[in-house]
């Protein structure tokens, strides 16, 4: 993959805030360093950085996709109220198992996202 600067700005963007972000929140903390990126622009990269694995594809979440700095196979919990993604650290053995033993299908990563109410929220209701 050539080197690009706007790509650069959109890596570390994403690197440094260690949120699950989507497009729009990515393009407007880019904008903030580089205030001529484009929409557009933003998009291209995204989706090359996450085609060579350089960012993670949480997927659609809340009408947008999201993307996440660690582009390992790892689970998520959203909360249906605040809209918040976290990333949950779950034991390896079961769900690997479980997956790794799907007939026919040759299995490269995952991405489960287990939906819900956060501890905040429960704790507001």
């Amino acid at each position: 993959m050539k080197y690009s600067w706007q790509r650069q700005i959109i890596l570390e963007t994403i690197q440094e805030h260690k949120e699950h972000l989507s497009a729009q929140q990515i393009y407007g903390y880019a904008r903030e360093r580089c205030p001529h990126i484009s929409l557009g622009t933003v998009y291209r990269n995204l989706n090359t950085l996450a085609d060579n694995n350089m960012i993670g594809r949480v997927g659609m979440i809340s009408g947008a996709e999201c993307f996440d700095w660690d582009p390992n196979s790892h689970e998520h919990f959203y909360c249906r109220k605040c809209h918040k993604i976290i990333n949950l650290d779950l034991p390896e053995g079961e769900l690997n198992a479980l997956i790794k033993n799907v007939p026919g299908l040759r299995i490269e990563g995952h991405c489960l996202t287990v939906t819900g109410v956060c501890a905040e929220c429960a704790s507001k209701e």
